[in-house]
């Protein structure tokens, strides 16, 4: 991920068993079920939110945020090409969604995710006149493509560490059953789970 843009993948410098989980591609139908079991664990997490789904389930947005989780941007469309598009398209993609979270909840995001964590020149540059910092991950669960729960909790356990960020996605209902069980086994270990603002010690919105 980092070839073309500098991404935060996580934290090597993370001495303290602390990581963040991130959640793509909402607002979702399913994410309102993911909030309950953050909430019954006091975990905040960090949502990457696809513009054109904001546009749907604006309510389920502002329930993110009003639940203390952080937002980031997703693109618009997160389209299979947005690989393929040029600096214009991609700014004016990346402009729309902040736009449409800043309507929401009245901030504007510094971090962005790219669709399937793809980034090139055209994003790249894309990136210098938005002033996004990239949040990439180092522990991908497979969630969104894997349907058997301990395959997805056994991936994860073998890679966790101090300073992981881990993505899972918030459109699935295998994630909501094995999040409970992911919660279960950080806090056994003594993990803390944290937002990637914290956990990076960088500013989640403009100020």
């Amino acid at each position: 991920m980092s070839i073309h843009v500098d991404a935060f993948c996580e934290n090597p410098l993370e001495k303290e068993k602390r990581i963040a989980l991130t959640f793509d591609d909402g607002p979702h139908l399913v994410t309102p079920q993911i909030l309950a079991i953050l909430e019954k664990y006091n975990v905040k997490a960090t949502f990457f939110c696809i513009g054109k789904n904001i546009e749907t389930y604006p309510e389920i947005l502002k329930q993110i945020n009003e639940r203390g989780h952080l937002i980031g941007n997703h693109s618009f469309s997160h389209s299979h090409f947005f690989d393929f598009y040029r600096k214009k398209r991609v700014t004016r993609e990346l402009h729309a969604t902040d736009e449409i979270i800043k309507k929401n909840i009245g901030k504007k995001p510094l971090f962005f995710r790219p669709p399937y964590g793809v980034t090139n020149p055209s994003i790249g540059r894309a990136l210098k006149i938005t002033n996004h910092n990239v949040i990439g991950w180092n522990i991908r669960s497979m969630d969104g493509i894997v349907k058997n729960e301990k395959m997805i909790l056994n991936r994860i356990f073998k890679r966790v560490s101090p300073g992981s960020i881990i993505l899972l996605h918030d459109t699935s209902l295998v994630t909501v059953s094995v999040l409970e069980q992911l919660l279960l086994f950080l806090q056994n270990n003594n993990y803390k789970v944290v937002s990637v603002d914290k956990l990076l010690n960088l500013n989640a919105y403009e100020e």
